[in-house]
């Protein structure tokens, strides 16, 4: 189902050979990082190319495009790794952390969990595909190829501007949206998948670059290019947290269902609210990820912070308190001609984690 299609493998990664990815971030990753590969003819590199089509869990119609394109199965793996990394960015001082344990059972309810993996999910393969061409990783598109005479003129100088007119058009016929009929989740699937294109399409940027004598800007070129995908990432949490919840009614004037939410204060009862297109949508209440179960590891032993939300994560157990001793350099001086030297200091550190 559409599950499935959209999160690309999420449960294949390991077979990617990627790990677990249960990785612990800082904030200061790099999240796009695309290995600087391009469009081989080599013959070995190809069946590599076949092979990462073979590993990725994908429909018939998706594994027949990912072989016609030698440079798409890097992409989609760098894809499912740009969405979990950013999803277990933004939700690290949450209940939930986005853990690669219970996503299965995760993605068969209709949580704002499952709403936001959707969002994510499309929103790494929308950025991804869009730089993947401009860094010339896929043959069937390259840089940002609008008809105007900016987008040339910054061919012109070398540069190239991220292509999301052809990723979009693109994932649309990869993930093939199909007739749902009265199907109230796969409407939400839907609508939320959409979100997700869309904060990536909020993020696009006109940046400029000046040609004139001494850096003056007689001549200046622009080009469209992405905002870093923890932008994104964070505007999609924004939307996680004020996620509205909806149920299917038939509108009368068009002759179908839709999506509407809860009722404003000022509308009539008769017309119900449709969610905005920007709006993450969920049809079911979350369960607290306290305790195991078979959506999370839940709480036990996460650390914490003191002041900010240990009494939430830890969801009323309390927390546990250790101390240790960490190493940092420290006194540093810049030594003639060119090097640093530094002195080893020692301090406490304290550690909160939540009990069983």
């Amino acid at each position: 189902g559409w599950a499935g299609q959209l999160l690309l493998g999420w449960e294949s990664v390991q077979g990617m050979g990627l790990g677990d990815l249960n990785i612990r971030l800082t904030g200061k990753e790099a999240l796009t990082h695309f290995p600087l590969l391009g469009p081989s003819t080599n013959p070995a590199q190809g069946k590599v190319h076949l092979k990462q089509c073979d590993l990725l869990k994908l429909s018939r119609k998706q594994k027949r495009l990912c072989r016609r394109e030698p440079g798409l199965a890097e992409t989609l793996r760098d894809a499912i790794r740009l969405g979990i990394m950013e999803c277990q960015y933004q939700f690290r001082n949450e209940r939930w952390n986005c853990s690669l344990e219970g996503r299965t059972s995760l993605l068969k309810r209709g949580f704002k969990e499952t709403a936001f993996l959707y969002a994510v999910s499309s929103a790494a393969l929308t950025h991804s595909l869009a730089r993947a061409c401009s860094a010339g990783r896929m043959e069937r598109c390259t840089c940002d190829d609008s008809p105007d005479l900016e987008n040339r003129k910054a061919w012109q100088w070398g540069v190239c501007g991220d292509n999301l007119k052809y990723s979009t058009k693109f994932l649309k016929n990869f993930l093939g949206q199909k007739k749902i009929g009265k199907d109230l989740r796969a409407k939400v699937d839907i609508h939320n998948t959409n979100v997700g294109i869309k904060a990536v399409k909020n993020g696009l940027k006109t940046t400029c670059k000046c040609h004139g004598v001494s850096g003056s800007c007689a001549v200046r070129t622009c080009w469209k290019q992405l905002s870093p995908f923890h932008e994104t990432g964070k505007l999609l949490k924004l939307r996680y947290d004020d996620a509205v919840k909806v149920f299917s009614a038939t509108n009368d004037a068009v002759g179908h269902s839709e999506l509407v939410g809860p009722q404003k204060h000022g509308h009539s009862s008769k017309n119900p609210t449709s969610p905005r297109p920007t709006d993450l949508v969920y049809v079911e209440d979350s369960p607290s990820f306290c305790r195991p179960s078979k959506y999370s590891l839940g709480t036990a032993g996460r650390t914490c912070s003191r002041e900010a939300n240990c009494d939430s994560m830890c969801c009323g157990r309390g927390y546990n308190t250790q101390s240790r001793m960490v190493t940092f350099s420290c006194h540093c001086q810049v030594q003639w001609c060119c090097y640093v030297e530094c002195q080893q200091c020692m301090q406490e550190e304290v550690v909160y984690s939540c009990k069983q």
